[in-house]
């Protein structure tokens, strides 16, 4: 990312770094602000190849499937990577094309994927089976080599989630429960609801002690999110000041030689939003 935001003028690169900062601290909590963001950035510089696959995670996890595959095909074309692969799969799905996403699953690309991208694919095409009503199918299409081995990994508690699931669909809930149980062990961060799915199989209720609270904190998330339309609105208005580096823009003027410096974008910065990347790839 540093390398292709050193391919931008030093004032451009900064304003859109920045942007691209707001939609990795926002994208898991406020999808829709961390959109916003996305947008900015995508207006000041949509030739770089990072911010296309940022603002293509942004559409996505706004359920904008049409704009997110769009943003991960002009992504791909840039960079030649097939890391997007499965993603864009997902994006089918979004769009109500399982057949679509499980002829992508078949294609040359999914053996380029390292193992994550692998078992996310395989993710995916269970999806799209469940999506056909496939349930056995999609069952089978998670039965693998990973699913199987006792080795803890990134993708491990998604993948015996997905499976326990499917089994619990497909009316088979004492296999559906153990496969909670060993996704609970896998899942130390606590990714995923596997604790509540094995307490409603076992018959437990929760009850909600903090309802009184939850007013006052409903209020305090508006005010929180006026707030944040008026910080996004704000960085709107300085970004349309901002040049956008588009040569084919008919009104796109090139910089003095002097004004293109060398970028100063913290090691900070950079390894924030290569460790966002991160986390969603996985």
């Amino acid at each position: 990312m540093r390398q292709e935001l050193l391919s931008l003028p030093k004032g451009l690169a900064e304003e859109v770094s920045k942007n691209l900062v707001m939609v990795a601290r926002l994208i898991d909590e406020e999808p829709e602000q961390a959109y916003a963001y996305s947008r900015i950035a995508l207006r000041l510089a949509s030739r770089v190849a990072a911010v296309r696959e940022a603002a293509g995670f942004a559409a996505y996890a706004t359920q904008k499937y049409s704009e997110a595959l769009a943003e991960f095909r002009a992504a791909k074309r840039m960079t030649g990577s097939v890391e997007l692969w499965p993603v864009m799969a997902d994006c089918e799905r979004g769009l109500g094309r399982p057949e679509r996403a499980l002829t992508m699953a078949g294609e040359p690309e999914v053996a380029k994927l390292d193992k994550a991208g692998q078992v996310e694919m395989r993710l995916v095409a269970a999806g799209a089976r469940r999506d056909l009503g496939q349930l056995d199918a999609a069952i089978v299409t998670l039965q693998s080599p990973e699913l199987a081995s006792s080795s803890v990994q990134p993708w491990t508690a998604r993948l015996r989630y997905a499976y326990a699931d499917a089994l619990l669909a497909a009316g088979r809930e004492d296999e559906a429960r153990e496969w909670f149980g060993k996704t609970l062990e896998a899942d130390k961060d606590g990714a995923t609801d596997a604790s509540d799915r094995l307490a409603e199989l076992d018959g437990v209720e929760f009850v909600d002690a903090m309802h009184e609270d939850e007013d006052e904190a409903d209020q305090v998330d508006e005010d929180d999110d006026e707030a944040d339309a008026a910080e996004v609105a704000a960085a709107e208005r300085a970004s349309d000041q901002a040049e956008y580096y588009d040569e084919d823009d008919e009104e796109y003027e090139p910089l003095d030689e002097g004004s293109e410096a060398d970028i100063d974008v913290t090691d900070e910065v950079v390894a924030d939003l290569d460790d966002d990347r991160a986390d969603d790839k996985a």
